[in-house]
């Protein structure tokens, strides 16, 4: 049925399939060629996996998801369409399995690789294999995805693991967000718009495109001098449970909890500043859209943004019930798609070129590109008047203090044949450099068990500090 090649030759996965093509929406594009917006999903499974099995398993969920069975190319007016023509196979990669945590260096080490998205999906299977317990990392550009997409993903590929011969759903085609598909009670004010269009008028004067090649000078030149670290903190089911039950009782979301944790032990380990007091909590988009999504692979998450400071005079409990009284109403439409209308609006190169501007500056005089990227990053012009007005305009400075997503409880088999699925773990990556950020969490309870990931910047956090805020948190979380 398949003709199944795994090295570098075309992917004929389905002669049943048909041809996919659509643009890359403006929202898709904000992501397009950023080196750091990549999304991660661990599963920890249980039972032998062979390198067959998974490249196997890979295929067949290549069939289900259209996002994994396309490239990106450009027309002739630099328009970035998806296309399933001529795709070249999906990167597989299995490395022996050398101690619990040998998955972070791995992760570090891919997570560093650029993508090829004129030629492949933007995506690579990393296993960390041994015969009693392996980590599959699914690592994914946001370009193609958000953190529940890799979610969904991973428990297709352990379906697909534990029984290979299962009949394969094909999804339909993701209907992504665009002006098309916004909720009915969503819309730009006629003066913003009037705003947006002076300057999309104003960049068409000197617009500038940005292709392969660049992305990959940035590429280098950005994880050649960024300093991501992450730790992982794993809840047993006893702890997951209790802090649940806990939560309810307290009148508090888990979310708010979590969140309340990591703000509380950063001014308690950091200190208070402006800057350190916003924080950003994403929410799911699938079912707000007139046209909802379900488990199909794309870009569906909105955030939303407020300022909060740990009142180091309450109770940490009292902190969360305050917090979640505050942030609860804030998770409507008009908060959780007001920069994705935005960006609708926008000449959508002025949202590729946004990263070109701040990370361009690192690319050194002997890379292919510099002439170009350094002469882009030194103009005066529409993007760099967005970063500003933003206070985004600085690699070192600090733009948010806590960055949260949970992906919630995910009702996911434990069992596949075989396997057992211990655990999910999700990075869930950013829109932004990390070093504007002071923390990033990313949550997700599965099997039972609550996993949290904490990424944040070596250069602007050590490590010793990072370890004080962990201990705080779980403190406060767990006592």
């Amino acid at each position: 049925m398949y003709n199944r090649q795994y090295d570098n030759e075309i992917v004929d996965l389905n002669v049943k399939l048909e041809r996919y093509e659509r643009k890359v929406t403006p929202l898709e594009r904000f992501f397009l060629r950023s080196p750091f917006s990549i999304v991660t999903v661990v599963a920890r499974i249980k039972g032998n996996i062979s390198e067959n099995m998974l490249k196997d398993a890979v295929i067949n969920a290549q069939q289900r998801h259209h996002n994994l069975r396309v490239r990106i190319k450009e027309d002739e007016k630099h328009n970035p369409w998806f296309t399933s023509d001529n795709i070249k196979n999906i990167p597989i990669v299995i490395r022996k399995r050398l101690s619990e945590d040998h998955w972070i260096d791995v992760h570090k080490e891919f997570s560093k690789a650029p993508f090829e998205f004129n030629d492949r999906p933007a995506i690579r299977f990393i296993l960390v294999n041994s015969l009693e317990i392996s980590e599959l990392i699914i690592l994914c550009h946001h370009v193609i995805c958000d953190g529940l997409s890799l979610a969904y993903l991973a428990r297709d590929i352990l379906s697909y693991l534990g029984n290979p011969e299962i009949n394969v759903e094909t999804l339909p085609d993701p209907t992504p967000i665009d002006l098309n598909n916004l909720p009915k009670n969503v819309s730009m004010n006629m003066i913003v718009k009037f705003f947006i269009n002076r300057m999309n008028k104003k960049w068409l004067k000197d617009q500038i495109y940005f292709d392969q090649e660049d992305y990959e000078n940035i590429n280098e030149a950005y994880w050649m001098k960024a300093n991501h670290k992450i730790f992982s903190i794993e809840f047993s089911e006893t702890q997951t449970t209790t802090l649940v039950k806990r939560c309810k009782e307290e009148g508090t979301t888990v979310n708010s909890a979590l969140t309340m944790a990591f703000v509380g032990a950063q001014q308690h380990v950091l200190g208070t500043n402006k800057e350190t007091t916003r924080i950003g909590v994403a929410g799911n988009l699938r079912n707000r859209l007139q046209i909802p999504a379900r488990e199909e692979m794309g870009f569906y998450a909105g955030v939303v943004t407020l300022d909060y400071s740990y009142n180091q005079n309450k109770q940490f409990w009292e902190n969360a019930q305050e917090f979640n009284r505050k942030v609860q109403p804030l998770y409507t439409n008009k908060n959780l798609f007001k920069d994705g209308l935005t960006w609708l609006y926008l000449n959508p190169s002025i949202l590729e070129a946004v990263n070109f501007k701040k990370v361009g500056t690192l690319v050194p005089p002997q890379m292919s590109r510099y002439e170009k990227i350094y002469n882009f990053t030194k103009r005066d012009d529409v993007v760099l008047s967005i970063l500003k007005r933003e206070k985004m305009e600085s690699l070192n400075k600090i733009y948010m203090g806590t960055a949260v997503t949970n992906l919630t409880r995910m009702d996911f088999p434990r069992m596949y044949g075989d396997l057992e699925l211990d655990r999910l773990i999700m990075n869930p990556g950013g829109a932004f450099p990390l070093s504007n950020i002071n923390l990033v969490l990313g949550a997700v309870t599965c099997s039972g068990k609550l996993s949290l990931i904490v990424e944040y910047d070596g250069d602007t956090v050590n490590t010793d500090s990072m370890a004080q805020v962990k201990e705080k948190a779980m403190e406060f979380l767990l006592s």
